[in-house]
């Protein structure tokens, strides 16, 4: 059976927080892995090219109205 328009509504919107958590948990350990000079592992790096595919994901959302209004997707 095919979902209702607010079953999917409710799965992107789960979809979108956890993008945003994602991007969030990973700026966070980056932060950590800078303050220990561990810049240059490939855990860093890994990391890195994750939280670019976040950003790009949330910024997507933004270009697409997709983001509620009043607030700011967490974009750093």
């Amino acid at each position: 059976m095919a979902a209702t328009n607010e079953e999917r509504l409710a799965r992107y919107e789960q979809m979108q927080a956890a993008i945003q958590k994602n991007y969030d948990d990973a700026e966070a350990e980056m932060c950590s892995l800078k303050r220990e000079g561990k810049e240059k592992t490939v855990t860093f790096r890994t990391l890195f090219g994750k939280k670019t595919l976040y950003k790009q994901m949330l910024s997507l959302y933004q270009v697409y109205g997709l983001a509620e209004q009043g607030t700011d997707v967490s974009i750093r």
